[in-house]
């Protein structure tokens, strides 16, 4: 039995917002729900009566994704809230993402996962600090696709010359990135133009709507097709009458294709083999690729344990004990010259000492600074760590999943940074 094709029959777009506060990220999540028909009669009921208890004088969608009561008491997004909705051609996982610098690293976290990022620029303040803090942090997390919605349009009488001044300053800020794909859009989240359908207030906008924009941007070339990685999380060993000899390694595809009959290396060992057979819960399957949930079986017995990662011998990742990474500080405690932490690579942990800070990102300039400066809570810098063992690692620009780390306090077990392996 072959396992059916749930990866392939409606594919799945991750995608984030940011922009400052108050720039209508929370208020443009509510309205694509809305108008997508994607909110329940009790949760539209009870948004309604929020509303009225708040004495907004209409119905807030901004509601919907502000869960945290200090969010709705205050009006502003401070966690991370995910939501879901699908239409007939796509389905979204959205991440609505803090607007406030001091939320730097809860932005991190939600666009950690994106296939495309949502900047909001309130088209009363034009493009500012935090627009282009955002823009910085979407290429440093190497999101691929950037869709610039100017907001608020109606508040600036759908005037062209204000959008077109805006696009031509994101623009210019934007060719010191590394985003190859980057649209505009002018909308009112609060009115819904230009969201889920096209607005006859902005007839000199020929483009398509956000909605069409999220259904139809393609992004099946994103994902790392070529280099095989398949970091071994379990050790299978049923020891059933039914499955005697049966020894499985299980784990999520990082990326690249596996097959039966792939010559494979599995590191740290060395040791090669072939794959026997690729095994999911429904069964049997002829391939596993990013981001399926496989077991696979070797043709012969070699010793892989948690922590291993199967390549394939012609194309193997770096194996380094000297990183370089650019990290996002997540602990109010600030990173310790010499300190040492717990590094975790895919499955693999290991400890490490943070040898050099090499300079800090003033983010909203992209200068660096240097001179051993001190980095604290939702600081970006670029740093220098010595692990106590091998990992196997790709640049993360090539590969999200095995170029990325965090670093663990040891005596918290507080997780403390977030880096991306230069």
């Amino acid at each position: 039995m072959e396992a059916p094709d749930t990866y392939l029959d409606m594919d799945l777009l991750r995608f984030t917002t940011a922009g400052s506060v108050d720039d209508g990220k929370s208020t443009l999540i509510g309205r694509l729900l809305y108008d997508s028909k994607a909110i329940f009669e009790d949760q539209l009921s009870a948004i309604e009566l929020s509303s009225q208890q708040r004495g907004d004088g209409y119905v807030n969608l901004a509601l919907l994704t502000d869960g945290l009561r200090a969010e709705r008491e205050q009006g502003i997004t401070i966690d991370v809230a995910y939501r879901y909705f699908a239409t007939p051609k796509r389905k979204f996982i959205i991440a609505d993402t803090p607007g406030h610098i001091q939320y730097t690293r809860n932005m991190v976290t939600g666009a950690s996962t994106a296939n495309l990022a949502i900047i909001l620029i309130d088209a009363r303040k034009g493009v500012i600090e935090q627009s282009r803090r955002h823009a910085f942090i979407a290429n440093l997390l190497r999101i691929k696709h950037l869709v610039v919605c100017v907001n608020k349009m109606d508040l600036v009488d759908y005037s062209q010359e204000v959008f077109d001044s805006i696009v031509e300053d994101f623009k210019k800020f934007a060719s010191r990135l590394d985003i190859g794909d980057i649209r505009f859009i002018p909308i009112s989240a609060l009115l819904g133009d230009n969201v889920v359908t096209r607005s006859d207030k902005t007839p000199w906008y020929q483009g398509p709507p956000l909605l069409y924009t999220l259904e139809t941007v393609y992004i099946a070339t994103d994902a790392n097709q070529v280099d095989a990685r398949f970091p071994v999380q379990w050790v299978i060993r049923p020891q059933t009458n039914e499955h005697h000899d049966f020894r499985g390694f299980a784990g999520r595809v990082a990326s690249g294709v596996f097959k039966p009959g792939d010559e494979i290396i599995a590191l740290p060992s060395g040791f090669t083999s072939r794959i026997r057979g690729i095994h999911t819960f429904e069964g049997e399957v002829k391939e596993a690729f990013w981001p399926m949930s496989v077991t696979i079986t070797l043709e012969d017995e070699i010793d892989i344990s948690r922590g291993d990662l199967i390549a394939k011998p012609n194309n193997q990742p770096e194996v380094a004990q000297d990183l370089e990474a650019m990290v996002c500080w997540f602990s109010d405690k600030p990173l310790q010259p010499r300190g040492k932490y717990v590094i975790r690579h895919t499955t693999a942990e290991a400890r490490c000492l943070v040898k050099e800070v090499r300079y800090k990102v003033d983010i909203n300039t992209l200068h660096k600074i240097e001179g051993s400066p001190e980095i604290g809570m939702n600081d970006i810098a670029r740093i220098q760590i010595r692990t106590t063992k091998p990992l196997f690692v790709d640049p993360y620009r090539a590969n999200r999943a095995t170029g990325s780390v965090i670093l663990i306090d040891e005596f918290t077990n507080n997780t403390v940074a977030a880096g991306m392996i230069l």
